[in-house]
Order: C-alpha cells, then sequence, then structure tokens
C-alpha cells in the first residue's frame, strides 16, 4: 500500500523547493543542442516512414497479413506524430530551434483536434490551472467525475460506457473540448465566440477524414474497403493510447486536486508543488517512454513543459531525489498498477458518494498562482 502522505512545507521550504527546480530547469535548456534537434529530426522521419510503410501496406490490405500489419505501423504512425512530436512541439519545446517545421505557432498535427484550440484548453488552461476543480476543464473532460470534489449527478451512474466511448473516440473529444459547448448552452460563452471554435474544429476534421476515409481509400481502388478499414483501425489504436497514457498521467490513485483559493498569491514554489501533486508517472523501458511522447514522465512535463520531453527521463532522477529530500509524494508506477487505479476511480465516482479515501484528497491550503515562465 502506498504512503501517498507529503509533508506540509513553510514558505521558506516552498522558496527553496522551486529554486531548486528553476535550476534544474536552466541547466537542462542551457544544455540544450545539436543532439535534441537530431532526435526530434528522427521522430518527424520515423513518423513520416512509419505512415508511408503503413499506407502502402493497406493498399494490398485485402491479404490479412498485409492489413494487419499497415494497420499497425500506420498506427504508430499517428501516436508517435501526436504524442512525441506534435504534442511536444505544440508546447514549444522546440523553438529555440528557429526551424519553421518545428514552430510551436504554426505546427499542425495528424488529428482532428486544431493545434490553435489544443494550445489554449491544453497548454494555457490544463497547464496553468492544473486540478483546479472549477478551473482545469481536464478534471473530467466535462464528461466524466473522477474525484469526490465533483459534484455528482445522476448521469455519472453511466460513466464507465462514457470512458469507454471517449477512450475509442478521443481525438474527437479532444477536438470539441476547447468549444466549450458546455459554456455555450449556459450563456457562459457567446454563441459567437462558440461558432468561431466550432468552425475552426469543422475545417481541420473535414480535413482530416477527407484525407482517412475519401482519399486514400479512393486511390486504393478495388482495394477501398480495406483501406477505409485499417485507417478506421489505426486512429482507434491512437486514440485509445493517447487515452491511456494521458489518463494513466492525471487519475491515479495518489494525485490532488485543489481549490480555486490556491491561485491567490500562488508563488512558483507553490506552482511547482501543484504540479507535483496533480501529476503521475509511468514506469517502462525507452521505446515505452518514446511511444509515450514521454507523457510517461508526466510530473516532469507538467513542472517542465516547455523543456524537450527527450530530457525528461534524466531530469526525473533529480526531480524524485528533490521530492524525496522535501518530503513529496511522487506518485509512479507500472502501467497496469496506474490504470487499474484509473478505473477503480472511475467506477467509484459514478455513485453518489462513498468515504473519502487518501487516495481522494483535495489539497486544502490557501497556497499560492503565479504560473511559472512557460505555461503554453
Amino acid at each position: 500500500m502506498k504512503n501517498f502522505m507529503s509533508r506540509t512545507l513553510d514558505p521558506k521550504e516552498i522558496d527553496a523547493f522551486g529554486a531548486e527546480l528553476d535550476a534544474l530547469r536552466k541547466r537542462t535548456l542551457d544544455d540544450l543542442g545539436e543532439n535534441d534537434a537530431r532526435y526530434i529530426r528522427r521522430i518527424r522521419s520515423a513518423v513520416r516512414w512509419t505512415g508511408l510503410g503503413g499506407r502502402t501496406l493497406l493498399f494490398a490490405g485485402v491479404l490479412p497479413p498485409a492489413w494487419l500489419a499497415g494497420t499497425a505501423l500506420l498506427g504508430v504512425s499517428k501516436i508517435l506524430d501526436n504524442m512525441e512530436l506534435g504534442h511536444n512541439v505544440i508546447h514549444g519545446q522546440y523553438d529555440w530551434m528557429h526551424d519553421p517545421e518545428f514552430r510551436s505557432q504554426t505546427y499542425e498535427w495528424d488529428t482532428v483536434c486544431p493545434s490553435a484550440g489544443w494550445r489554449h484548453s491544453h497548454n494555457y488552461l490544463h497547464h496553468k490551472f492544473t486540478n483546479i476543480v472549477g478551473r482545469d476543464r481536464d478534471v473530467g473532460y466535462g464528461l466524466l467525475r473522477l474525484f469526490p470534489e465533483q459534484d455528482w449527478h445522476a448521469g455519472y451512474l453511466l460513466q464507465p460506457f462514457y470512458a469507454l466511448t471517449l477512450a475509442t473516440i478521443f481525438e474527437w473529444g479532444l477536438a470539441l473540448h476547447d468549444v466549450e459547448l458546455n459554456l455555450v448552452f449556459r450563456g457562459e460563452k457567446s454563441l459567437a465566440a462558440g461558432a468561431r471554435d466550432l468552425g475552426l474544429v469543422l475545417r481541420k476534421a473535414g480535413t482530416q477524414t477527407a484525407k482517412d476515409y475519401v482519399v486514400f481509400p479512393a486511390l486504393a481502388g478495388p482495394f477501398f474497403l480495406a483501406v477505409l478499414s485499417g485507417n478506421v483501425a489505426a486512429n482507434v489504436v491512437r486514440n485509445l493510447w493517447a487515452f491511456l497514457i494521458i489518463f494513466c498521467g492525471h487519475f491515479t490513485e495518489g494525485v490532488e486536486t485543489f481549490p480555486e483559493s490556491v491561485l491567490e498569491n500562488e508563488t512558483s514554489g507553490d506552482w511547482y508543488l501543484r504540479q507535483l501533486k496533480g501529476s503521475s508517472n509511468l514506469e517502462g523501458g525507452g521505446l515505452f517512454h518514446i511511444m509515450s511522447g514521454n507523457l510517461s514522465h508526466q510530473i516532469e512535463h507538467h513542472l517542465f513543459p516547455d523543456v524537450p520531453a527527450n530530457r525528461y527521463a534524466e531530469m526525473a532522477k533529480e526531480v524524485k531525489e528533490i521530492a524525496a529530500r522535501y518530503g513529496q509524494h511522487y506518485e509512479t508506477g507500472p502501467l497496469f498498477h496506474q490504470f487499474s487505479a484509473v478505473v477503480r476511480r472511475i467506477f467509484r465516482h459514478s455513485l453518489p458518494s462513498g468515504p473519502r479515501s487518501s487516495s481522494d484528497r483535495q489539497h486544502s491550503s490557501s497556497a499560492p498562482a503565479r504560473a511559472p515562465r512557460s505555461c503554453g
């Protein structure tokens, strides 16, 4: 049984904690160079070659081995594109290269979610207001109740079904996330703003669906259905994997939620503590970390969102040591263990109430929100 308790730090300790993480971030950024540029270019090449190989094999997809291999390769390409390439580039991790292909403000990725919407809903809202109930819309994605601090209604009784549906069509859920239709319906967001954001999604979704479900299947001629089904399957594989990694980085046993009061006078050190307490890591090998977009190091990603993700593994050793020295819980575990915790949370909080466990704590300090230098 894990011990999730963290020692309460006084203001001086919080400042010292933040200063150590600031220093680690600065040392890492100062050390960036050709090896990091070469790494992301290799990832880009891997996306292209696996995509080309997958689509080529699907043209012979009437043969089951070719269909399976083509679908698998295309799924790998989409996973790499979304998680290790697109997500990290859009965070500005490679803006220092001054390469237009890796510029965060103009990069577009292979998913129906427009990068502009992702920069707002993810880079800004989620990373600045991490796990603050009522401010971070990623807490349940407006669909799921995952913490006891979220108000319950009868619709949550079906949330295991909602979660499975969301996992299958995850890219569509993320695409609509920034449209904020719930706010439009409540009158908290204007119809004009909602229509503008929905228009961006529809344009991007139109391009993506035409590519995967019309153009490439049509090019296959008599093998139209084989290519179409392979593209559908590859997108589902990507969606399930992204859901798995993202949920295991945010909704495991040891993570905490926070009230809006923490935003009052929040210092950099307080912000770092909130990121540490609101995130969880996954343990695995090098290939697993790459395929997860290094979001297996979700703690380090939340602490240092603008640092190239290929540096997180080495940074994690020092972050874990710093956390231990300050008596702070560092949530990490194998994929199966972490996903089991997520599934339990989905089922447990579909019910109206229940005794709060130590894994369902909400941070109650009036702590402190000044977001550090890069939240988007």
